[in-house]
């Protein structure tokens, strides 16, 4: 059959749901990749993708945003998809309601709910109008915590009975699997990786780092992740640099060998507001790291407390310092056993596999209910 995967850029399908894509082209299913094109559409049709090019503009703008239903509606129309799986905000608010118009079913993946209940304020309630008028239409719902279905199912948004909760987007155990670190002398070293965005925990992560670094100089602690001033909480590039000035925290800038900084590591560390699963905190932890980060929704689906990691306080440097330092201080017997532990939790928890599968089933379900 022919399914559609549509998602805010075409860099997003690439690096969190090729395994997936893959997995679907191995079923003998055509795929149709729709989304904002940038350097990565070609790498899409390199590895068996159509390519249908849809900007979606970040921001909210109810005009655009209108505008955005009918090029869906549109594009899907025209492409015809037996299904069609929608990721990121704005493909699962205006992409269920084009697929409803086109008559295709859809299924929905609510992969983190941004800003959406961080800050409230009228873009978030009409947001929440927005999400409980598109969410009549998909025929199934997956979400990547139970926090955040309890939280859809609370405010009426969503029927209960199309929802299910996934283990993320999944990791790729083999791509991501245990390294030697390359330096053994190198200094211990902390890194964060997100978007340089306040509701990341970055301006947290800068503080704690200050803190840490007047009383262990030698110390490392290393940002990777890609500016993005236009999001609400974008922090910008002016901000950034003077934060950077200070000489506490080394910025990496971005990159496609993610693993290969994660290898260098000792610690990973995400002091996010609220997330989905966060994909990060999989990555390392396949990779046998201890991680750092925030007790809230998806973080501590991944961090479990003294296990593989440490959980600190939200919106909190201070403690996320005390929580870096205690990380610093343990003995090199007990990092490597919060690793192996982190391994462990990526292979019985978030296997990509296991999300493969359950996509498979619900692909099977929708299309099936639809032909009868």
């Amino acid at each position: 059959m022919r399914i559609a995967i549509v998602i805010n850029t075409s860099w997003n399908i690439y690096n969190f749901r090729l395994s997936l894509i893959k997995a679907l082209l191995a079923e003998g299913h055509e795929l149709v990749a729709i989304a904002t094109p940038d350097t990565y559409s070609r790498r899409l049709q390199e590895a068996g993708c159509k390519f249908v090019p849809v900007t979606m503009e970040k921001g909210t703008n109810p005009f655009k945003d209108l505008w955005l239903i009918w090029r869906l509606y549109r594009t899907y129309a025209r492409v015809k998809p037996n299904v069609v799986l929608h990721y990121t905000i704005k493909p699962n608010i205006y992409g269920a309601i084009a697929a409803n118009l086109a008559g295709i079913p859809a299924i929905n993946n609510v992969s983190g709910l941004g800003t959406v209940f961080i800050k409230k304020d009228y873009i978030s309630n009409i947001a929440l109008r927005l999400y409980k008028q598109a969410f009549q239409y998909p025929a199934k719902v997956f979400f990547q915590n139970q926090d955040d279905r309890r939280l859809f199912l609370r405010h009426n948004l969503v029927r209960a009975g199309i929802t299910e909760v996934l283990p993320g987007s999944g990791i790729d155990l083999a791509t991501f699997k245990p390294q030697p670190k390359p330096n053994l002398t190198a200094p211990f070293t902390f890194l964060m990786i997100a978007r340089i965005l306040y509701e990341k925990g970055v301006a947290e992560y800068m503080e704690a780092s200050r803190l840490l670094k007047t009383k262990y100089p030698t110390i490392k602690c290393q940002l990777l992740g890609q500016v993005d001033e236009l999001s609400r909480f974008g922090i910008k590039q002016t901000v950034l640099d003077d934060w950077l000035a200070e000489g506490a925290v080394d910025y990496l800038g971005t990159t496609d060998e993610v693993a290969s900084i994660i290898a260098q590591a000792d610690c990973v560390v995400l002091p996010s507001y609220r997330e989905g699963t966060p994909r990060t905190l999989l990555e390392a932890a396949a990779m046998a790291k201890p991680l750092i980060a925030t007790n809230v929704p998806g973080c501590r689906e991944v961090v479990q407390q003294s296990i593989n990691g440490l959980l600190c306080r939200v919106r909190n440097a201070p403690d996320l310092a005390e929580k870096m330092e205690q990380m610093l201080q343990m003995p090199p017997e007990q990092l490597q056993n919060m690793g192996k532990a982190s391994r462990h939790i990526a292979e019985t928890k978030f296997d990509v596999n296991f999300v493969i599968q359950r996509y498979l089933h619900a692909i099977a379900e929708v299309t099936n209910s639809k032909k009868v």
